[in-house]
């Protein structure tokens, strides 16, 4: 969620909730019906700074204004029980000591649902709302990140879980001894310790990351307890899934204990073609005008030279652009039968990896997915609210349901619990 739907036509969509994406009300209702559903989590994707991109299209995203995610997360937590918390937080722009004690605090407030989505931000725009000119180099970005990672997690260790007496006869609230002053000093980072809260209810809230790129997949192997990717297709899954689980085989870990969970952008229908109608109907509300320039830099050529209702050309120009892109774009092209309109606009609401069909195809296509080490599970992107999320739940999961797929309710409290991970022993104390 963003907090709601990621396509940049969700809210214009019939019957959409034009204003959910700022609305306690419409998300409160959203988040109990996936709770109601079983769902593992609800995961809020954030941005520092206003996405950068042409004014046209800036005018015309529901993405300009949406909550602090841990304000959000710790309202939503008061009205579910179950349902985990997951929300993204730089360690860019971020210092460790305040991310370990906002999601510790998370943890706490929810008796153990909160997970953190660690990643390095990518928006240049941000740096400008830090001080900076000009954006931290992505090595530099990454380096950083992994020592984060010890700093925050050094930081939940800071008490024994049993630190805490309270002996109201004696006095004595907790025991000193199980207390940890951490005292990091690395290449990045300086930060004494200890934390001014008791160790999480998970021991660690869980860890998410979401980078594909060479040092992403480094730091999911290492750090990641389960990781968000967006895989074009099955056997770019297979790849992603075989690299990253031997990466943590690796680095000593149980592979196990990382779940890939990639991205699926789900659209239900009775039949195929009324899903598939669904899809174009959403991607058409996207404007042409904001999403050609998109389509542009996918091909590395002008694209606003071409018919917008005509198909994309056969004898492109050549380009110096990533030769894998440009492909990308006309295989969809031509497999789908779009138009340059219905390309940009599919490139300009969102172009990640979808499953468009009915809740037996949908199905069909997850189980093989399951069952061939694609994935271990599905990050669900809605295509709009609330009639897409209703598709999901009340059709598409009782299809999995019955195939035995997934749970029919919950078998624990915490999403550690949900997710099959194990609790963190403290490093400091037995």
């Amino acid at each position: 969620m963003r907090p709601v739907s990621l396509h940049s036509g969700a809210w214009r969509y019939p019957g959409a909730l034009p204003d959910a994406n700022f609305n306690l009300a419409h998300l409160k209702s959203f988040i109990r019906k996936l709770e109601d559903a079983k769902f593992d989590a609800f995961f809020m994707a954030d941005h520092l700074a206003v996405l950068n991109m042409p004014i046209e299209a800036l005018r015309r995203s529901h993405t300009v204004t949406s909550f602090e995610p841990f304000t959000l997360l710790s309202a939503l937590s008061m009205v579910t029980d179950r349902i985990g918390l997951a929300a993204t937080a730089s360690t860019t722009y971020d210092e460790p000591f305040h991310i370990a004690r906002r999601f510790a605090s998370l943890d706490h407030l929810s008796n153990g649902r909160a997970a953190w989505n660690i990643v390095t931000t990518g928006n240049p725009e941000t740096a400008r709302n830090f001080g900076l000119d000009e954006h931290v180099e992505h090595a530099d970005r990454y380096k950083r990140a992994r020592e984060f990672y010890d700093v925050v997690t050094g930081l939940w260790d800071s008490f024994a879980d049993d630190a805490f007496i309270r002996d109201q006869a004696t006095g004595i609230y907790f025991d000193p001894e199980k207390l940890h002053v951490l005292n990091h000093k690395g290449d990045e980072l300086k930060v004494r310790g200890p934390l001014n809260i008791a160790r999480p209810v998970q021991g660690w809230p869980v860890i998410v990351q979401a980078g594909q790129s060479e040092p992403g997949r480094q730091l999911a192997a290492e750090t990641a307890e389960a990781v968000f990717c967006s895989p074009r297709d099955l056997d770019a899954a297979q790849a992603l899934y075989a690299d990253i689980k031997g990466r943590a085989k690796a680095a000593g870990r149980d592979p196990d204990h990382l779940k890939i969970l990639p991205a699926a952008f789900v659209v239900v229908g009775d039949t195929v073609e009324e899903a598939k109608a669904k899809r174009l109907e959403v991607d058409s509300l996207v404007h042409y005008d904001s999403t050609v320039a998109s389509l542009s830099v996918a091909l590395g050529t002008d694209a606003s030279a071409f018919d917008p209702d005509g198909p994309l050309p056969s004898d492109l120009p050549e380009t110096n652009a990533s030769k894998t892109s440009r492909a990308a774009v006309v295989q969809l092209a031509r497999e789908e039968g779009l138009t340059v309109r219905q390309l940009a606009q599919r490139y300009g609401g969102y172009s990640g990896l979808a499953f468009v069909g009915t809740p037996k195809t949908i199905a069909d296509e997850w189980e093989t997915w399951l069952a061939t080490e694609a994935a271990d599970g599905f990050t669900v992107t809605f295509p709009f609210l609330p009639q897409g999320l209703d598709d999901v739940t009340q059709r598409l999961i009782p299809e999995l349901q019955r195939r035995g797929l997934f749970r029919r309710d919950y078998e624990g409290t915490t999403l550690r619990e949900h997710l099959g991970l194990p609790r963190p022993t403290n490093r400091y104390f037995e």
